[in-house]
């Protein structure tokens, strides 16, 4: 009989396996430290408990975004489908000014993609939407 079939998962496995479905701990506290005053601290608690609920929300909004997709008939979650599913979930203070994000980012990809070598010229990475406006923000 393959073991692998009765494979049975310890704590430290599970535990792996939970950290792999979580945004990058250094990612949340980059953003993090962002909002807050230059010396203001973070415990790792605090970090911990922010990178499980920005996962989590992601993974909310993503599933509803693929249920659409696959009633539809579609494999590709794209930009609307998202924001068709923060409205559907409720967060409609946060949709409309998403699809705008949304929009701008497109009109600066699409400018972008007709001249990509102005950006590489200019040392500047091709798909950053900062380059568009550096303090744009989604909300």
């Amino acid at each position: 009989m393959d073991d692998s079939t009765n494979k049975i998962t310890t704590g430290d496995e599970e535990t792996a396996n939970q950290q792999e479905m979580l945004l990058p701990i250094a990612n949340v506290s980059r953003i993090m430290k962002q909002i807050l005053p230059q010396n203001a601290k973070i415990s790792k608690e605090a970090k911990e408990t922010m990178q499980e609920c920005a996962s989590e929300f992601i993974s909310f909004v993503t599933g509803e975004a693929s249920e659409k997709c696959k009633k539809e008939r579609r494999k590709t979650v794209n930009g609307d489908d998202v924001c068709w599913a923060m409205g559907t979930l409720g967060f409609d203070d946060y949709a409309p000014p998403l699809k705008r994000y949304l929009d701008r980012y497109r009109e600066v990809e699409g400018d972008r993609s007709a001249t990509p070598q102005r950006n590489e010229e200019e040392g500047r990475p091709s798909s950053s939407l900062a380059q568009f406006d550096p303090t744009l923000k989604p909300f």
